[in-house]
Formats: structure tokens, C-alpha cells, sequence
């Protein structure tokens, strides 16, 4: 089960289309997981199809977009319809075997694999991010945004626990250092506006090899 989610804001940027391709895969294959988010999104739909329909310059203000979210989230998740599942955008992109990706041993505990070249035009970069189960991050901030779903396994740090498919956004004013769970090795898929930063004196000194 999920826990963090997208907030209504990418929500509506994802309905409206205006999320990149990158941060649009990252939304996406959290809906494909959360009843409760794809209610939002099949809500927001509707009412930006409503709002074409009329041909008009409609002002909807934050504070109903929030009563109608705020409504759905009252109203029970449907429970999905049992059906053969399409294969994945992210099986598509990858393969089914992530474990079995040419990752690139980065430091004791994490390996990394840039998949920015996947998206050719993004001025993001995107990457996926292995941290081995029962492992430790370094501690870091960010220079600017990073958007991180959990692909397999979970992780752990001062906001929490995040398991499978949940969504977490991390700007400049938060530092973490991220610890695998044991288990399974922990998978994420990033996309970050700037590299990160680490923190520490060691971290510092690999500053300049990070991009």
C-alpha cells in the first residue's frame, strides 16, 4: 500500500499534460499502484473536459480544486476490476529484470544507471539509483529538485518509511540520508533538476566526481 503520494498540484499538471515526459512516467507508474491517486486524476479529468467543453475562460480557483479533491479523498477507492495487465512503460523503457541492468557501482553501497538519454530534448537528468538491502546513502542535500519513485524494495530516513510506488519530492532545504531496508536491494527512479550535494567531510571531497 502506498503512503506518499504526488500532491494536487503535479496531479493537475499531469491532467492538464504540462509535466515532462520524464516526471509524467514517474506519475504515471504510481497511478498504475494507487486507486487513490488515479480518483484524483479521473476527477481532475472530467473537470478539465468540462471546462473545454464550455469554450470559455474559466477561473477555478486553489481552493476549489482542493473542496473537490478533499471530496473524493472522503469517498471509498474503487476496488480495481481483475484483468491481464498491460505490460508497463517502465518494461518497456528497461526490460523486467532490473536487477540485471549494466549498473555502475558509484560508492560502497549505491550503484547508479543514467537513463537521461532515454528522453532525448529533457534538460532533466534521470536516473536510476540502487541502494543494496540493509545499506546506507551518504548523507546530501540538492542543488535543486529531485522526484523519486521506489521501484522495488523500500528505504528509510528522517521523513519516514518508503515503500514500493511511493512518491516523494526533495528541493534544497532537505538533507537526508537514506537507508535500504532488508530484504530486497532498494530501486528508485529519479529525476533531478541538478545534481545532488553531498554533506559531510567526506561527501564533500566526492563533490566534484557527483554529476
Amino acid at each position: 500500500m502506498t503512503r506518499h503520494h504526488p500532491d494536487s498540484l503535479m496531479l493537475m499538471e499531469y491532467s492538464a499534460g504540462n509535466l515532462s515526459e520524464p516526471h509524467a512516467l514517474c506519475i504515471r507508474l504510481h497511478l498504475d499502484k494507487c486507486a487513490h491517486c488515479r480518483s484524483r486524476v479521473d476527477a481532475l479529468d472530467s473537470l478539465g473536459a468540462v471546462m473545454m467543453e464550455q469554450q470559455s475562460q474559466v477561473s477555478v480557483s486553489e481552493s476549489t480544486f482542493d473542496s473537490i479533491l478533499a471530496r473524493i479523498d472522503s469517498e471509498p477507492a474503487p476496488q480495481p476490476t481483475p484483468r491481464t495487465p498491460p505490460r508497463s512503460p517502465l518494461s518497456k523503457l528497461l526490460g523486467d529484470d532490473l536487477d540485471g541492468l549494466p549498473w555502475k557501482r558509484q560508492l560502497r553501497d549505491v550503484s547508479v544507471l543514467d537513463i537521461t538519454d532515454r528522453f532525448p530534448g529533457q534538460k532533466d537528468q534521470v536516473i536510476l539509483q540502487k541502494l543494496c538491502a540493509g545499506g546506507k546513502a551518504p548523507a546530501h542535500t540538492h542543488r535543486g529538485e529531485e522526484t523519486t519513485l521506489v521501484l522495488q524494495g523500500a528505504f528509510s530516513d528522517n521523513r519516514g518509511v518508503f515503500n514500493q510506488w511511493d512518491f516523494v519530492v526533495l528541493g534544497q532545504e532537505d538533507e537526508h540520508k537514506p537507508v535500504a531496508l532488508e530484504g530486497d536491494d532498494c530501486i528508485t527512479l529519479s529525476v533531478l533538476s541538478a545534481p545532488l550535494k553531498l554533506t559531510g567531510t567526506f561527501g564533500r571531497l566526492l563533490n566534484p566526481f557527483i554529476r
